[in-house]
């Protein structure tokens, strides 16, 4: 007869533990930071600001 194996049952999740923010993000309330990599667009040859969302990573920019 073959051995029984003893599962572990999964411990239930906290709803904030398996979305971590990305809801907001999906309903356009991102979290905004300066990103300080590319300052300057050489196809406009402008100073161009970068932001990145801390939460989802999503970059936008804004021309000065």
């Amino acid at each position: 007869m073959a051995d029984i194996l003893p599962f572990k049952r999964p411990k239930p999740r906290k709803p904030s533990d398996i979305h971590k923010g990305k809801t907001l993000c999906k309903n356009g309330f991102h979290k905004w930071e300066i990103s300080k990599d590319k300052q300057f667009d050489s196809r406009q040859g402008k100073l161009v600001t970068f932001y990145a969302c801390k939460r989802c990573g999503t970059t936008k920019s804004k021309n000065l």
